[in-house]
């Protein structure tokens, strides 16, 4: 008899904060995805099978802005268990957001996907424009408040209390 288990499924991501010595860190403009299309996020994605959490940010860093960074220049800063019941292009959706800070890398950080990117800007973390995703303007909250986890979006969903 094999046992049964209603274990969640979430999806994972990670986020790159590349952080200068005056605070700012790069955003990319959406475009062209689907969701939240012409607002800022962080250098992000899904961590692919067999892929670590370090291996997926490594790998995101180059592909979103061109930069290469070590691994062990990559510093765990937050993790967010995240409701999604709305998502725009999946559906109802529970996501583990892993977010990684880096002070050194190399290269220049360039637009590299402008077919979903329209630019690349450096933002301040303590003054985002309007047009920054919510959870990311809640995460850099959180990290300022020396927070290394958080829960988000839950409760939105009529069924979860």
């Amino acid at each position: 008899m094999s046992a049964k288990f209603d274990t969640a499924r979430p999806y994972i991501a990670v986020f790159v904060i590349l952080r200068r010595d005056d605070g700012k860190t790069p955003f990319v403009l959406r475009k062209n995805t689907g969701w939240m299309d012409g607002f800022y996020g962080l250098p992000a994605g899904k961590v692919e099978k067999g892929e670590t959490f370090l291996q997926a940010a490594v790998r995101e860093a180059k592909e979103e802005v061109g930069v290469d960074v070590l691994p062990e220049n990559l510093k765990h800063v937050l993790t967010i268990h995240r409701d999604s019941p709305d998502d725009e292009v999946d559906g109802d959706m529970t996501w583990v957001d892993v977010f990684f800070e880096a002070s050194e890398w190399s290269g220049e950080v360039s637009n590299t996907e402008p077919h979903v990117h329209s630019a690349v800007d450096w933002l301040d973390p303590t003054d985002f424009p309007d047009n920054v995703i919510d959870v990311m303007r809640e995460s850099f909250q959180l990290i300022a408040d020396g927070q290394t986890y958080g829960e988000l979006e839950w409760g939105r969903r009529g069924d979860i209390v």
